[in-house]
């Protein structure tokens, strides 16, 4: 077998996204990119879901006997929060916990699939910068002349990122919020390519809405940002929640492909950081400690 293009073992070993599950094709060849290796995958017509290398034999799009599959080129398969997801090395056993997911009210979707021409920890930490809100989502997110970043809490647990107290005024939260509110945010990072940002339902507060991103590395500098939604509204349809998701992450994707180096520094010298970007400082220090080397620029080996 060919040595794989990707040789950073901390990212091989982990469970990625490829997928949103309703928009597998059934019974023929679907296929991606991940780690710079091409995938392929399909779904039985019972629903079960499996993985391989790629192989010229099986072109996309072409009727695919499972029985007739190269077991040895089998990728592992979890079906999971509404996506699949696959590894090109030995994941866990488990995908990190989403309890929230299961909540009897919660309508969970996949709010639209984006290519982005930058590396996954840059998706990952523009997720988490508040400071831009008032800026790039004016209206929405954001309003100016309210740019202050109020002091928030930032802490590494049970080997995740957590940002909490993040108050910010914000006009729009969501789809089905009408008023300007100052929220509380609350972020996590809980895989060096997933992030979440929770924030109280307007339905009912007991309750947090969950948008978030699970970042596919279709190379180091090349993904694609599957957003997640998973929220209490009982009023607004499918499309328009994937629609107001999808403009706000329209705004995002011009400040991402002009950020440069595409590969996140590691370096806490590299980038000036200010206070807003606690979380962020955070998130590079996470994936240094872990010894991430894909889709980052590391930081330099000190005497």
């Amino acid at each position: 077998m060919a040595r794989p293009a990707c040789t950073d073992p901390v990212i091989l070993n982990q469970w990625h996204v490829i997928s949103a599950l309703d928009e597998i094709a059934a019974g023929v060849v679907n296929d991606t990119l991940l780690l710079d290796e091409r995938v392929s995958f399909t779904a039985t017509p019972d629903g079960e879901c499996l993985v391989w290398r790629s192989s010229p034999s099986l072109p996309a799009g072409a009727p695919v006997d499972p029985a007739r599959l190269n077991a040895a080129e089998a990728l592992p398969a979890k079906p999971e929060y509404g996506y699949l997801w696959t590894s090109l090395g030995d994941p866990p056993a488990d995908l990190f916990p989403l309890p929230e997911y299961h909540h009897p009210r919660r309508r969970n979707m996949n709010a639209g699939t984006v290519g982005v021409a930058t590396s996954a920890p840059r998706a990952v930490e523009n997720f988490l910068d508040l400071a831009h809100f008032p800026y790039v989502h004016e209206g929405s997110l954001g309003v100016l002349p309210h740019t202050e970043v109020v002091e928030y809490d930032v802490e590494i647990r049970d080997g995740e990122v957590h940002a909490s107290k993040c108050d910010m005024l914000v006009p729009k939260v969501g789809v089905n919020f009408d008023a300007p509110v100052v929220m509380r945010y609350r972020y996590r990072v809980p895989h060096p390519y997933c992030v979440m940002l929770y924030y109280d339902s307007l339905p009912d507060p007991s309750v947090e809405d969950i948008c978030a991103i699970w970042v596919q590395p279709l190379s180091a500098d090349r993904v694609r940002a599957h957003n997640y939604m998973g929220v209490i509204d009982d009023t607004s349809t499918d499309n328009e929640i994937k629609s107001y998701q999808l403009l706000i992450f329209a705004q995002d994707k011009p400040i991402l492909e002009n950020q440069h180096p595409k590969l996140l520094p590691l370096d806490p010298r590299a980038e000036t950081p200010i206070r807003a970007d606690r979380s962020a400082i955070a998130y590079r220090r996470w994936l240094a400690d872990l010894g991430v080397t894909y889709g980052v620029v590391p930081a330099p080996v000190r005497a």
